[in-house]
């Protein structure tokens, strides 16, 4: 299976080529909650800070200005610990 990865602080003109101004926003607060990806997600954090704890795997930590990409498949356990406000994208 495919690991986390994560785009520490990529520059607007990567951020441009994506389309990720138009994607939509997801907000939630601080919480600790179970997750499976049926698809890829790309994902950019407006704010907020994270870690997430891939089943069987390594907890990656990420926050404000990265861009994260979840593989199809994943199982995992999301942490929030500030308040995400997020842009994302399936598939």
């Amino acid at each position: 299976m495919s690991t986390i990865q994560i785009e520490r602080q990529p520059d607007e003109a990567r951020l441009s080529a994506l389309g990720l101004r138009d994607w939509p926003i997801w907000e939630k607060e601080p919480s600790s909650f179970p997750w499976h990806y049926d698809e890829r997600e790309i994902c950019y954090l407006l704010e907020g800070e994270v870690e997430v704890t891939p089943e069987g795997g390594e907890k990656v930590h990420f926050g404000a200005g990265d861009l994260v990409t979840f593989p199809a498949g994943m199982d995992c356990h999301w942490t929030i610990h500030r308040a995400v406000r997020k842009h994302y994208r399936f598939g």
